[in-house]
């Protein structure tokens, strides 16, 4: 097995304080390595960038167009959102559309990262419900499909025809049996996949056509979702929303818990996967942004680029005392 590599350095004047190590894999169309960093075999559970994946049976199964959901319900059942009002009424209208309520959801309640709304919450004496959970969107989509495929109320148990759905495409699109899955913090199952097979999943989502087969058509449908409502996907401030649009509409981007992150990119034909090991954000989005500069899919003087590829380091006092930065390694072939 090989390590993971040093992606992120970390200074603080002339010292290099600290370094984020990890994996990253490009993969082409035909399953096939175009580069790599680490260990491409690693196995990782992808967390929240496998939403996508786990959204395909809701859209292949019929369900989705069933109900008559539009690309903006794609886009939050990829999603992993900041539970601002443009993410909380849209899930509502869904959950009361399917007939259902909130106790009806099986990810917990979450306090709205949206400072406005978690405030006003707060002075009004509210408590933060399952709608605000970050993942109320694929939660959404869950019940849509349960509604659809039949099965109990427990429709996060491994053995519900939902998780069965999902595990179904993962091993499909990932080219992969998976050797076991976690209990992702939405209580949903995460399933494993080595790191060339996440990225391998990505580079279907890229490639796959609307008017291809029920599984590529509902790739291509869920990409283009995605692209299309970036603020749905995660929210204002975010390294999901700014990135895609600094890059003009040119990818799908989607963050994962414990530093994973995911690119999809239809032009080239390329997907993208990459673990931070030590499990911090700032390194996985500084790494990210910086394979998008490296792709030419991403201009490095944009601000959105700065911000998370290069950006500085200040104190308590607004000095500047450091700076992140790739690795040499990501930044030059």
């Amino acid at each position: 097995m090989t390590a993971a590599v040093p992606l992120v350095e970390v200074w603080r004047g002339d010292f290099l304080e600290s370094l984020h190590c990890g994996h990253a894999v490009i993969c082409g169309a035909d399953g096939q390595i175009v580069e790599a960093w680490g260990d491409p075999h690693a196995v990782v559970l992808p967390r929240s960038s496998s939403k996508m994946l786990q959204a395909l049976p809701l859209v292949e199964s019929g369900a989705a167009d069933a109900r008559g959901l539009t690309p903006a319900h794609l886009a939050l059942a990829c999603a992993s959102h900041n539970g601002a009002p443009i993410h909380v009424e849209r899930v509502n209208n869904w959950l009361a559309d399917l007939g259902c309520g909130d106790d009806d959801f099986r990810c917990g309640p979450q306090e709205s990262r949206d400072d406005a709304l978690r405030i006003q919450m707060i002075r009004d004496g509210q408590s933060p419900c399952r709608v605000h959970n970050n993942c109320s969107g694929k939660h959404a989509g869950f019940l849509t499909l349960k509604q659809h495929l039949g099965g109990d109320a427990e429709y996060c148990q491994i053995d519900h025809p939902v998780q069965q759905a999902c595990l179904d495409a993962f091993e499909n699109v990932t080219g992969e049996n998976s050797p076991g899955f976690g209990i992702d913090g939405c209580s949903a199952p995460n399933h494993a996949a080595t790191l060339h097979g996440i990225a391998r999943a990505m580079a279907f989502f890229a490639a796959a056509e609307e008017d291809g087969d029920a599984r590529q058509s509902a790739a291509a449908r869920l990409r283009n979702a995605m692209v299309t409502y970036p603020e749905l996907v995660a929210g204002e401030g975010r390294a999901c929303t700014e990135l895609m649009r600094a890059c003009g509409g040119r990818v799908a981007l989607k963050t994962g818990a414990e530093a994973f992150f995911i690119a999809i990119i239809p032009e080239m034909k390329l997907g993208v996967a990459l673990k931070i090991m030590d499990g911090t954000t700032r390194g996985a989005e500084a790494a990210i942004a910086a394979i998008l500069v490296r792709l030419g899919i991403l201009d490095a003087a944009h601000p959105a680029a700065r911000k998370f590829m290069t950006p500085a380091i200040r104190n308590w006092d607004g000095l500047v005392t450091g700076a992140i930065r790739p690795t040499r390694a990501l930044q030059f072939a």
